[in-house]
């Protein structure tokens, strides 16, 4: 259907489709779906990977959904937010990305079921926002387990859990607790008091080679890079670091720049003054006692003399994302440029950043530059190694993911149980929460509450095995534990979760199958965010682009 609208500030009319009601209801249901078709087989520690080719022919081998998702070019609006959700609980919980997508479409695909059955999406919206509020206040009151009872051990399982449905889960022995001991290297303590462990500052490096199991964890922040000059140092205690974003080369006349002489010796002299510039520049920077000097660009072999001489290390063309998380470990200043508000060309001692030693050291088959013991925040280095590119690549994503859980359990200290034991607690809890209300909302909390049932069905499928039965079992063991009263032996069913591998239902928290609650809830609020924000929509309108007038055959 076609409308013409005016629009005013134009004076032109816009010609534009609208589609409206049931419609567009239909078409974001469906837009949903398909999203989450993509990555449903993906789900779970037997989920499968996808192969995604770029234009340029460019292959990603992943099954993380966030990645899959992004690397989808999606042309339906509503599909896009989805994707946009995905990236979402990938930055702010970084794992989860695949369920948050298939909890929030099937949310949406219930949610429009009943607005065909004539209840107003106010009324859906409504009482899906109360589902979500008492599902979180449950699951913080009744399933969650505080990591002090269980130790470091439930770090190194939720690092196993998350890692479980990625490339590294069959070595997660070496890796779980590895990815543990490289978070607990970086603890900082924040201007408010505050615990915090940056994900950023565990620097993850890629070395072509030997197995997976050969990847190695470093103390310290690893560069991949070697001294300018044989001739350096290789080590260097009590480092007082540089980091530059300046070329430490002889510095040439700006294009454009003429310079007229009557005599060949001032041409000589332009030449002297131009190399001179460059060595007065490293004569400051070595006066405010630096003895390790990094730098994005580069730096001239004349210049390495003055250096080597200096008994300082050097080192170019180091990455610049690397310098700044160099720069905030030990203190230092990135300096772009040493000209000062008057103009003049100055290098402060305040600019250094300290370390306990920067040392060269060969570990496999590369030369690593290692910043030990760093001042203001302690960081660490995993070295990957692996078959190619493409298991690298997959290996640091998964590891990425590991990393952001391990900081979640760690700055939130609860766990839950994993293996849908949660969504079917929740499942439970809210059929008999919808009960108890005597209002139209009713309906919408029990589809809230089938909606999340999707995970434990999904888990299964894609293990191959009866979904049906188990999670009918799991059903009847989280009911028991439900009615059971307080104290009864009976509540430790709550902890109940399905055993994928062996496909049978068992105690999840004795398993050590454990996710960070705050995990949970975030997906859960994000799931219920986006399915809701579609459900609102009753009418979209597409203005189309004005067409341009015709040449004649005369080019007018």
């Amino acid at each position: 259907m076609s409308i013409y609208q005016r629009d005013p500030r134009a004076g032109a009319f816009l010609g534009g489709e609208r589609t409206s009601g049931q419609e567009i209801r239909d078409q974001n249901v469906v837009a949903a779906q398909s999203i989450a078709n993509v990555v449903k087989s993906s789900l779970g520690p037997l989920g499968l990977d996808k192969m995604l080719v770029d234009n340029f022919g460019e292959v990603t081998i992943s099954n993380d959904g966030a990645t899959i998702l992004s690397m989808i070019e999606v042309q339906s609006p509503s599909a896009r937010i989805f994707v946009d959700l995905a990236q979402k609980q990938d930055k702010e919980v970084g794992d989860g990305t695949t369920s948050v997508v298939i909890i929030a479409a099937e949310l949406l695909r219930r949610a429009n079921d009943l607005v065909k059955s004539k209840i107003h999406p106010t009324t859906v919206i409504t009482g899906y926002r109360l589902a979500c509020r008492e599902a979180c206040k449950f699951m913080v009151d009744q399933i969650s387990v505080k990591v002090d009872t269980l130790g470091k051990d439930a770090l190194i399982n939720a690092a196993k859990t998350s890692m479980a449905s990625k490339i590294i889960g069959s070595d997660d022995d070496l890796f779980a607790p590895m990815a543990v001991d490289a978070m607990l290297a970086v603890k900082t303590i924040n201007n408010r008091g505050e615990i915090k462990y940056p994900v950023k500052a565990v620097n993850i490096l890629k070395a072509h080679g030997k197995s997976a199991r050969e990847s190695i964890f470093v103390k310290g922040y690893a560069l991949n890079c070697t001294v300018a000059s044989q001739a350096m140092k290789t080590r260097i205690v009590n480092a007082k670091i540089a980091c530059l974003d300046i070329n430490l080369q002889k510095t040439r006349m700006h294009l454009g720049v003429q310079v007229l002489i009557d005599d060949p010796d001032q041409l000589e002299e332009i030449r002297k003054r131009e190399s001179e510039i460059t060595l007065e520049r490293i004569h400051k920077i070595l006066a405010a006692g630096a003895n390790v000097v990094l730098t994005t660009k580069g730096i001239d072999d004349l210049c390495l003399k003055e250096f080597v001489e200096a008994g300082a290390m050097a080192v170019r063309r180091c990455k610049k994302e690397d310098l700044r998380r160099i720069a905030k470990a030990t203190g230092a200043t990135l300096v772009s440029s040493l000209a000062n508000l008057e103009g003049e060309e100055t290098f402060e001692a305040s600019y250094l950043g300290m370390a306990e030693e920067v040392v060269q050291e060969r570990i496999a088959d590369d030369e690593l530059i290692l910043v030990k013991g760093t001042k203001v925040v302690s960081s660490s280095s995993i070295i990957l190694r692996g078959a190619n590119d493409y298991m690298l690549d997959e290996m640091e994503r998964a590891l990425h993911d590991t990393l952001s859980i391990i900081k979640r359990t760690l700055e939130s200290g609860a766990v839950v149980p994993g293996g849908g034991a949660v969504e079917t607690a929740l499942s439970i809890y809210l059929e008999n929460f919808a009960t108890t209300l005597g209002s139209r909302e009713q309906l919408a909390i029990a589809e809230f509450a089938n909606a999340l049932l999707i995970i434990p069905k999904i888990l299964t499928v894609n293990a191959a095995k009866d979904s049906t039965e188990l999670v009918a079992k799991l059903r009847f063991y989280h009911s028991a534990a439900q009615n059971a009263p307080t104290g009864d032996p009976k509540k430790v069913l709550l902890h109940y979760g399905l055993d994928l591998l062996n496909g049978e239902v068992r105690n999840n928290v004795k398993a050590g199958v454990l996710e960070p609650t705050m995990s949970k809830i975030r997906s859960l609020k994000s799931a219920f965010e986006a399915a809701v924000s579609l459900l609102r929509i009753d009418d979209a309108i597409r203005c189309i682009p004005e067409p341009k007038p015709e040449r004649d055959e005369h080019g007018h």
